[in-house]
């Protein structure tokens, strides 16, 4: 098959494909899964609503041949989908794919770390949002502590794996915790993003009150530590990215909110249930797991997912406004983030 390269009408190219692989969570945070209206009861997707690995396999082979080159799995929680490793071997078996990361809570890592590592998989981002205890517990709705994360952090990075670590800040909840972040995996040599509280979905009690910009980061962080700015790796890298003068890792802040990057967002993602968005903030998705399952040949896929891609103009953080963050749109946890 041909490798093509698709643009969207502000010329930015498909390079990032992010694959939700559940829509369950084991975690009920604040600002994603809120307990109160993802309770015990909750109807997820049942299980013939997800795409098969093999569905997967197919739609990110017809991705990487319309330019994109690397795949984030994503949730949900996506050690909850049973047979991870084998996805992961097969996704890394298309020819174009450069690089598969995951994201996660870290609940299930120590389970799981050694059966994705040998299946090839070496990048993980695992959210953890305060070191406090009792903090940590609030905002994953579960009470659970953050010495199970740090334990099962720890036995990935020993397996090998390169391990970033992603703390959603909330101003007045857990913004109190970003020091004492920064200083317990600079010493470890992890780098530490900071991403600023987003309106992602409609449930997260969201408003500008809450965001902690990038700039009031960089400023408590430089009352302790010297910084210095790194050069952007790749066109469409979204964190921004320092170092510390004086050794240890990096430290990168994700600014949606504050600085936007709409102008270089170079991702599409695919909900669990196979429907195509083309941005986080968006309302509506394009059902491909329909088109799969009626018979539709790839050149027929390939076409479909050019033309959504073609079409699309989101500027979202660009012209985010109080009101239309209100706006209805898709759920994190049904996306991914």
């Amino acid at each position: 098959m041909t490798r093509d390269i698709i643009e969207d009408q502000h010329h930015r190219p498909v390079r990032d494909l992010r694959i939700s692989v559940t829509d369950r969570c084991n975690f009920r945070c604040t600002y994603c899964m809120p307990k109160e209206l993802f309770g015990d009861d909750y109807a997820f997707l049942p299980k013939d609503k997800l795409l098969t690995f093999e569905e997967i396999h197919r739609l990110t082979r017809l991705f990487v041949s319309l330019g994109a080159k690397k795949v984030r799995l994503t949730g949900g929680e996506p050690l909850l989908r049973r047979g991870l490793p084998d996805l992961v071997v097969s996704l890394l078996a298309i020819e174009g794919v450069e690089d598969i990361g995951l994201t996660t809570n870290g609940l299930l890592l120590g389970q799981q770390a050694r059966s994705l590592y040998d299946a090839g998989l070496r990048r993980l981002n695992v959210s953890l949002d305060a070191l406090d205890p009792e903090l940590f517990g609030r905002i994953n709705g579960r009470g659970i502590k953050p010495d199970v994360i740090l334990k099962n952090i720890e036995h990935a990075q020993a397996i090998g794996f390169d391990i970033k670590v992603n703390m959603v800040v909330q101003k007045n909840v857990n913004d109190c915790e970003m020091l004492p972040m920064a200083v317990y995996f600079k010493k470890r040599g992890i780098s530490l993003r900071f991403i600023e509280f987003m309106d992602v979905g409609n449930d997260n009690g969201w408003s500008f009150k809450k965001v902690v910009t990038k700039q009031e980061m960089i400023e408590r962080l430089r009352k302790v530590y010297e910084l210095e700015p790194v050069e952007q790796g790749y066109f469409g890298e979204v964190a921004k990215r320092y170092r510390y003068l004086d050794g240890g890792a990096e430290v990168g802040f994700i600014s949606s909110v504050s600085e936007s990057f709409c102008s270089s967002c170079t991702r599409a993602r695919l909900s669990s249930e196979g429907k195509m968005y083309t941005c986080l903030f968006a309302s509506t998705g394009y059902d491909l797991r329909d088109m799969l399952r009626s018979g539709a040949d790839d050149e027929a896929l390939r076409t479909a997912i050019r033309q959504v891609w073609e079409r699309r103009s989101d500027r979202y953080s660009d012209e985010r406004t109080e009101q239309s963050a209100q706006r209805k749109k898709i759920g994190m946890s049904y996306i991914g983030g």
